[in-house]
């Protein structure tokens, strides 16, 4: 059984329209190790397996992310 934690439909609502619009979002994340990231992100698509949701993002070197959702301490589009 997963420790997984729903997020907020609104969030959800936000991270689709950032994919759809191509947004880049500056996003806080813990990773499976506990360390904590802060890194400007392309979000490419959401998924759901195993009863997780993912964001799957791009960085800025086009290495793939996969994020679980309920990883993410900030999302925001990064300051000009």
């Amino acid at each position: 059984m997963s420790d997984y934690t729903p997020i907020d439909c609104g969030q959800y609502s936000e991270y689709e329209l950032a994919i759809l619009r191509k947004w880049k979002l500056r996003i806080g994340w813990r990773d499976a190790n506990g360390l904590t990231h802060i890194e400007t992100l392309l979000p490419r698509d959401l998924q759901t397996r195993h009863g997780e949701e993912f964001l799957i993002a791009e960085t800025q070197t086009g290495e793939r992310l996969e994020i679980r959702l309920d990883q993410i301490t900030e999302a925001r589009h990064p300051s000009p």
